[in-house]
């Protein structure tokens, strides 16, 4: 059995959800397929906190306004923060962040990335999209003008333009051989959602360790205030002494890491350990194939950017394609498909410039470079007009915005 699309997007998560949504009223026969379910779980405002969570910026919020998801999100759970608190664990520096400082009411979202997948699958079955859910690729060649993917049980599908939004480890950029640059971190997170005896004051907080950051982001229950999800990246070795550790050690070598400045940390639920890997492609496009999210770059979780930068993939991609149609050109055409590399490439890596040689002059150990990061934190946190311009940059309130995202 062989089905035809005018467009393929392989992988049904956050991004590929968005990127669909974003095309819906294209004109284009859209296959949406994905390896799970694509079925939208009850939701249980008792129920535990997801581990994995993302740090939606207004950018990624105005874009799934515009998409028709953003009032399944809100409806589910959503944790508004207004102010951010960064301060060096070895050192003095500290630096404080707030909405207020450019007018804004808040700074972003902590949101359960499943909370997410789930406001946008229930538009998804709401549209004309084509679904294709249980859909493992398993290979992936030219045939003429046109791609043809095998899945694991022997269906086939056409088309002439396939977008892969599989994640980090894409099998459609593997079987593509698209090349990219790639290195490790050295360094595990562990994630999982605390419950502390002061509440999070509806502030992201991150303290740099010796041995990496840790980073507490609030989350609200039932309008308590007494939760935060933590991220904490650390050694390999480190990592899976903390793992091993029963609850009651864990809280407590947590609660010191952070110096207890929420508190006690009172319980813990399960937690997940991650390997931290950096990776970028070479190039985003090809004839008839263009990467985005995960899959062109995955980025360190130091600022909580990455599904930010993916949404933004998918808003400008949605808009090259839609103008594209709207000229007559064949969107396969690596010279259309271009434009969306060439507007995002160069912000993806800068962004990821700057969070890797954030995160490298937070593990120095030199004195020097101690002395260096703690006066620069004392001196910018004395500098409104630089400041602001980082929070502007963390709502994505500036560069080239696609109109999905503007104000």
């Amino acid at each position: 059995m062989e089905m035809r699309a005018d467009l393929l997007i392989v992988g049904a998560g956050m991004v590929g959800s968005a990127l669909a949504l974003a095309l819906r009223h294209s004109g284009l026969q859209i296959l949406l397929l994905d390896g799970g379910p694509l079925t939208v779980k009850p939701f249980d405002a008792q129920a535990a906190f997801e581990p994995r969570v993302s740090a939606l910026s207004a950018a990624s919020q105005r874009i799934l306004e515009r998409l028709g998801a953003w009032e399944g999100i809100a409806r589910r759970r959503a944790t508004p923060y207004s102010d951010m608190h960064v301060w060096d664990g070895s050192g003095t520096g500290q630096i404080h962040f707030s909405a207020a400082s450019v007018h804004a009411q808040v700074l972003g979202h902590i949101v359960e990335n499943r909370v997410v997948q789930d406001g946008l699958l229930e538009r998804l079955h709401d549209s004309d999209i084509g679904l294709l859910a249980n859909a493992r690729l398993e290979q992936l060649r030219r045939s003429g003008d046109e791609w043809l993917l095998t899945l694991a049980d022997g269906r086939q599908l056409r088309a002439p333009l396939v977008i892969a939004a599989d994640g980090a480890n894409s099998a459609v950029r593997r079987l593509a051989g698209c090349e990219t640059r790639e290195w490790d971190y050295l360094h595990h997170a562990i994630v999982t959602s605390v419950r502390c005896s002061a509440g999070h004051q509806a502030t992201a907080w991150q303290r740099f360790t010796d041995e990496g950051p840790l980073a507490f982001l609030p989350l609200t229950r039932d309008g308590q205030q007494d939760w935060c999800s933590i991220v904490w990246s650390t050694t390999p070795e480190h990592a899976e002494r903390l793992m091993a550790l029963d609850e009651t050690a864990f809280l407590q070598a947590l609660e010191r890491a952070f110096e207890g400045r929420l508190g006690d940390v009172l319980q813990a639920d399960p937690r997940v350990c991650v390997p931290l890997r950096q990776r970028h492609a070479k190039r985003y496009v090809q004839e008839g194939l263009a990467l985005i999210g995960d899959a062109a770059h995955t980025i360190h979780p130091l600022a909580g950017q990455g599904v930010n930068l993916g949404f933004l993939d998918a808003a400008v991609l949605a808009e090259v394609l839609v103008n594209a149609c709207e000229r007559g050109e064949r969107l396969a055409d690596v010279k259309v498909l271009s434009r969306y590399e060439r507007r995002r490439m160069p912000h993806n890596l800068a962004l990821m410039a700057a969070m890797e040689g954030f995160e490298r002059l937070f593990q120095a150990n030199p004195l020097p470079l101690r002395w260096l990061r703690n006066s620069g934190l004392k001196l910018v946190e004395q500098m409104p007009e630089a400041k602001a311009l980082f929070v502007r940059q963390a709502l994505g309130l500036s560069g080239d915005l696609p109109d999905l995202a503007k104000a």
